[in-house]
């Protein structure tokens, strides 16, 4: 726990000063005058005293335990004030100063110096280059932000110290509140995770929000995330994107995957809100303050405008939830107590002369509809409407229910108070229907996330002998300086793991093709066999529907001429002949490795299609069973899957099957960085792998 970090008994201020300019100055005087009640100690060697308190030459001299020390010394003293802190006991230090790696090699350097120091000490470091740590409820501000914001329930984490600051005079400004707010900075040691799972255990936190450009241990970051989300809604901002590694395009997977996308597959696995800005950041941190969550997809729209209640209802069905009727017995009920010109499906408009009576008459209904899961109640300031009313009655009805409520009143001057009343109550209340739905929407999909359960993770026996040959092969391969495994040694790894393949043989002479011909059957394919050749296509290195043995040799002799034309300093093997499979559709499966989070499985649409289309799905590994259905259903061309005009139906379970022995073969061969099946022809049952290649690093 970091409990000597957010709630120190005592805290030393190295870098003390007098002058009301420097940061130093402006931490202490925070700390002593925004009511933080625990011990202060000023640290400078030249004063005798700061503000009122007795000065110290150093940490050590103070004679006292120190939880925090909060260091605004130079970047080369740092070293010596952390040892110093290390030999009076520190736990915890807040490295506010800048020069470390962010300026260059030297900086790099220093920053390295202090790490080492921290870990001889058993100190635990915040930063360096960083604002600090607030916490509001001991009116703690160990930050150079001039004022504490509110008092809340929602904990704030930031690799961006100049986002905290405004952040922070956001939240002042609009009453926004926070319990305890961090700035990490180089993170050289305490990182996002050991924040998140500081916050998740902390039972002054509600609501987790943070902001990061990049993960410092992806692995352990999704498995306390997963662990936290199960328990309080954590809501990030990515920005930022980072290369996921010094990755050749020389996969369709390795193309179609950018590094971003690890981040949007880590965030989904493990239960993470990923919103796009700062705005959307607090939109969202709104609807689950009131703490009620919906028990289903079910939203009802009220509304005293026409428009809004249109915009809001498309909204809705574009983020998956129900707009159903409410039941007959409360459209009954709201017949009779609604005018005529009412509409009293969903959503119901209780049309522009409404007063706060119409909408109370439909809450109370919602309150015990079975058809209702939560209510959107949007209200547009006409010449009847007593906004204030209908805000009271409201908070007055959520009270009496567990269903969510959100406010959407739209306008100006009319509706700011009854706005500010309902966020002040934490009933969530925005200015656009869209941005009310779109909140209200990851209330809903974080509830489905809170409420899953945990996946099936099958492990296919493979044994140990199998084992060791593919990875005895992968060794030699990779000792040979061979980084693209072509499709005779991919195949073969592949097969080892149950993906099947046509029959096939590999011809070095005309002779030679057609005897393996006539073994597997006509008609055949033929491609050319080269390590230096990817796409062969693009050689005339692929040959189809070859007939019979005149067909087999004229194609022999043409390709291997085109090739070594085409490609005159390539290695040829010969020529791979493959029983012709015919039928089916082509899809693509994948594999490709993100440098921050490990390996991700690709599933899409095959052929030439999948780098015109891009229609695919990832999922990082491990990948569960439910995992591996859902990336089928993600896709856009599912419905071509599923039969159409007449067609039968594709087998997806042996699709599942397949992206689950990659993710098995991956995780257990993480030498592997990149596979391509292009295309795999999945059958009404069953299917057959057309080709494949490795890539290994």
């Amino acid at each position: 726990m970091l409990d000597f970090i957010f709630k120190p008994e005592s805290i030393a201020v190295v870098g003390a000063s007098e002058e009301e300019k420097k940061i130093g100055h402006v931490i202490l005087k925070n700390l002593l005058t925004q009511g933080y009640a625990g011990k202060l100690f000023p640290i400078n060697p030249k004063r005798k005293e700061i503000l009122g308190l007795k000065c110290y030459p150093s940490v050590s001299a103070v004679g006292e335990k120190i939880d925090l020390a909060v260091i605004v010394v130079p970047a080369k003293v740092v070293p010596s004030v952390i040892k110093d802190c290390g030999e009076a006991g520190v736990k915890g230090v807040v490295v506010i100063t800048a020069g470390f790696k962010e300026t260059g090699e030297e900086g790099a350097k220093l920053e390295r110096e202090i790490l080492d120091l921290i870990k001889k000490y058993g100190i635990r470091m915040v930063g360096p280059n960083c604002l600090g740590v607030i916490n509001t409820e001991l009116g703690m501000n160990a930050t150079f932000a001039p004022e504490l914001p509110p008092k809340g329930r929602v904990s704030f984490f930031s690799q961006s110290g100049a986002l905290g600051v405004a952040l922070i005079d956001w939240a002042i400004g609009s009453g926004f509140g926070f319990g305890k707010f961090v700035s990490f900075g180089n993170k050289a040691d305490l990182n996002e995770t050991d924040f998140l799972e500081y916050f998740g255990e902390d039972e002054d936190t509600d609501i987790i929000l943070g902001y990061i450009e990049d993960v410092k241990d992806g692995k352990r970051f999704i498995e306390v995330a997963k662990r936290v989300a199960k328990k309080k809604p954590v809501i990030l901002i990515k920005s930022g994107a980072t290369e996921a590694g010094a990755r050749a395009a020389s996969s369709h997977t390795g193309a179609l995957a950018g590094s971003d996308r690890a981040f949007t597959e880590a965030f989904r696995k493990a239960g993470v809100i990923r919103v796009e800005g700062i705005k959307e950041l607090f939109e969202v941190a709104e609807v689950f303050k009131s703490g009620k969550f919906p028990s289903g997809e079910k939203l009802l729209i009220v509304t005293n405008a026409g428009g809004p209640g249109i915009i809001a209802a498309d909204t809705a069905e574009k983020n998956g939830l129900k707009l159903y009727p409410m039941s007959k017995e409360s459209i009954e009920y709201l017949a009779e107590k609604l005018p005529p010109t009412a509409a009293l499906y969903n959503p119901v408009d209780v049309i522009g002369d409404a007063t706060s009576e119409r909408y109370a008459v439909v809450l109370e209904r919602a309150m015990v509809d079975p058809n209702v899961d939560g209510v959107c109640v949007i209200l547009t300031p006409q010449a009847v409407t007593d906004v204030e009313n209908v805000a009271k009655i409201m908070l007055e009805k959520s009270k009496e229910t567990e269903k969510p409520f959100v406010g959407c009143f739209i306008g100006g001057p009319k509706v700011r108070e009854a706005t500010s009343y309902l966020k002040t109550n934490n009933i969530a209340c925005y200015e656009d229907p869209l941005i009310a739905i779109n909140a209200y929407s990851k209330l809903v999909h974080y509830v489905k996330y809170k409420h899953r359960e945990e996946d099936e993770y099958i492990k296919f026996p493979i044994s140990e002998e199998v084992k060791k040959e593919i990875g005895f092969m992968l060794e030699a391969l990779r000792d040979a300086g061979v980084s693209v495994i072509g499709e005779e040694n991919a195949m073969k790894i592949l097969s080892l793991y149950g993906i099947e393949f046509p029959k096939r043989g590999l011809a070095r002479t005309a002779d030679e093709a057609v005897r393996i011909a006539e073994q597997i059957g006509y008609p055949v394919v033929m491609k050319i066999s080269s390590p230096h050749i990817i796409h062969k296509t693009d050689v005339g290195g692929v040959k189809v529907g070859l007939k019979d043995e005149k067909e087999v040799r004229e194609a022999f002799v043409e390709m291997t001429i085109n090739v070594k034309r085409a490609m005159p300093g390539a290695y040829i093997k010969g020529v791979n002949i493959y029983e012709m499979v015919t039928g089916g559709k082509e899809v693509i499966l994948g594999v490709t490795y993100d440098n921050t989070f490990g390996h991700m499985i690709m599933f899409g649409l095959g052929g030439v299609y999948v780098e015109v289309l891009k229609d695919v799905s990832f999922r990082l590994t491990p990948v569960g069973k439910r995992e591996a259905y859902e990336m089928i259903e993600e896709i856009k061309g599912k419905k071509l899957l599923e039969g159409v005009r007449g067609e039968k139906p594709c087998d997806k379970d042996a699709i599942v099957d397949k992206i689950l022995r990659l993710s098995q073969l991956v995780e257990e061969f993480p030498i592997i960085k990149e596979i391509d099946i292009n295309p795999y022809l999945v059958k009404e049952v069953g299917g057959v792998a057309l080709d494949a290649r490795i890539i290994i690093g």
